[in-house]
């Protein structure tokens, strides 16, 4: 075997001495070719190593990433996402958790019954302990429940009340109820009173999948140095996504524990979305009203944005002089249900043959100044109220700019209280019927130009449900002729592209 397996070794090593002589003299000429190929395969060897295709191979992420900047698109231009999610956030995607007191059940409960709607909310009112109601109030409330035992959570605020623990849990106990196609829970008190239309338009422009905390802060500036700036105020009611209280139910108990000195329920939430790292995305439209008084400076000069909720109805005066504060939310609802985007909003104009300026709130008053006032100055809100804090300065109180009442009466406006609106479906337009009202005091009794003999003023103007879907402007208003004395006949609407308000 030894021999055998030699033998080739032998043969070949002796074939290998007796041509060796003969390579020599081919090798040279054949070099030149062979580092040529050698050349050109490790140059294409190269190309296809570097290429896109080899790249994404080795490293997925580059493409994910130009995914990302460019992401796959329907031929019809949509998303490829889930039809659910595409589906516009409504009404029955919302549940309410209305934080309540056995104490003040008996009183409070009318505010809800204003604007709650069974047959298309979803909610509950969140109370101390059983309360007893009447076969009315199960028709027309959402239903009662009792908040959970908060015996073992910490609270050491000598100024507050441990029922801020109990309310600031009404979130978590909502969504521990296992509500099926919940986007958003909303917080309220059972003193606020909500324009729901305009809840699902300001909810409906973010994503429900995504962690939003939304609401505002107080109209109090210090109030805001007290808690936060960045805290949304529980009374003027606030909206968190349904992913972000999923998020919050997991830790909100040992959150509350962390901070036992807190006064209330809404900075307790707060200090939580802090450590969840969720900023307030601040919404102007939710009301807390912190303020005492008359609330006509502020509504008169609404932002420019959805009114969602007013706030405080007990400690601020009824909105419609002469009424109580059910009957005058009774009142609004009539433009509100003609109209409910353009609701309070304000539009300026001018009357410049008599030197007067108009200002009209939709659906709630309207203003005729017997001088020329920028629009600049218009929307600043008129003091007709005060401070939550009574000893703050009036001028730098409020965490927004404001203009002092007017003492004189003949520098005040003539004002007109909304006392009926219709719509007419021949033209598509409201008609608003505002009646003159000495809501801010004595008139004046010199005899100068005015507008003293306007007893009425007529607004029309064509309902938009869409307003809040383009770039937020103001509307404009116009005055038209009338023939009939004692009345003055306004028409708003969309200001013209090159439309602008001045004197």
């Amino acid at each position: 075997m030894k021999s055998d397996t030699k033998e080739p070794e032998s043969l070949l090593c002796d074939q290998g001495m007796r041509n060796h002589h003969s390579y020599t003299k081919i090798l040279p000429k054949y070099s030149v070719w062979f580092l040529l190929f050698v050349s050109l395969a490790y140059f294409f060897y190269s190309v296809l190593l570097i290429s896109p295709l080899n790249l994404y191979n080795q490293n997925p992420s580059i493409l994910s990433r130009q995914s990302i900047i460019s992401p796959p698109i329907q031929k019809d231009g949509a998303l490829n996402q889930n039809p659910k999610t595409l589906e516009k956030t409504q009404l029955r995607h919302i549940v309410f958790g209305i934080a309540a007191s056995s104490n003040l059940w008996h009183r409070r409960k009318s505010y809800i019954k204003l604007w709650w709607k069974p047959k298309e909310m979803r909610g509950f009112v969140w109370l101390d302990k059983q309360v007893k109601n009447n076969s009315d109030d199960q028709n027309t409330l959402p239903p009662l429940k009792i908040s959970g035992s908060t015996k073992n959570l910490k609270y050491t605020n000598s100024k507050g009340s441990r029922s801020a623990i109990r309310i600031s849990r009404i979130v978590s106990e909502t969504v521990r109820l296992g509500l099926q196609d919940a986007r958003w829970i909303v917080m309220g008190d059972d003193d606020t009173f909500f324009v729901a239309e305009n809840l699902v338009r300001v909810l409906g422009k973010y994503d429900h999948n995504q962690f939003y905390y939304i609401g505002s802060p107080s109209e109090s500036h210090i109030q805001n140095i007290h808690f936060s700036y960045n805290m949304a105020y529980g009374g003027g009611g606030f909206a968190i996504s349904y992913s972000l209280a999923k998020a919050l139910v997991k830790m909100q108990d040992g959150c509350i524990q962390r901070y036992p000195g807190l006064y209330g329920s809404d900075d307790r939430i707060q200090a939580c979305m802090a450590e969840l790292g969720v900023p307030l995305t601040k919404e102007v439209g939710f009301h807390q009203f912190d303020v005492y008084g008359n609330l006509l400076g502020l509504l008169t000069a609404h932002p420019i944005a959805p009114l969602v909720s007013l706030h405080h109805l007990d400690v601020v005066d009824p909105i419609f002089p002469y009424v109580n504060r059910v009957q005058a939310l009774q009142r609004l609802k009539v433009p509100m249900k003609l109209d409910s985007a353009g609701l309070m909003q304000q539009s300026i104009c001018y009357d410049k043959s008599k030197g007067w300026t108009v200002s009209v709130s939709w659906g709630y008053a309207v203003q005729i100044f017997r001088s020329k006032i920028s629009a600049r100055e218009m929307e600043k809100p008129q003091r007709t109220f005060v401070n939550w804090y009574m000893s703050s300065d009036s001028n730098t109180g409020f965490a927004f700019n404001t203009r002092p009442f007017i003492r004189n009466p003949c520098q005040r406006p003539n004002l007109y209280m909304l006392s009926n609106a219709v719509f007419n479906p021949s033209t598509n337009r409201t008609a608003s019927e505002y009646v003159k009202s000495r809501a801010l005091g004595l008139e004046c009794k010199q005899n100068k130009a005015g507008p003293f003999g306007i007893h009425r003023v007529v607004v029309y103007k064509k309902p938009d449900p869409y307003l809040w879907d383009k770039a937020r402007r103001r509307n404009c208003c116009r005055i038209l002729p009338s023939k009939k004395t004692g009345i003055l006949r306004i028409d708003v609407g969309d200001c013209g592209e090159s439309e602008i308000i001045q004197y």
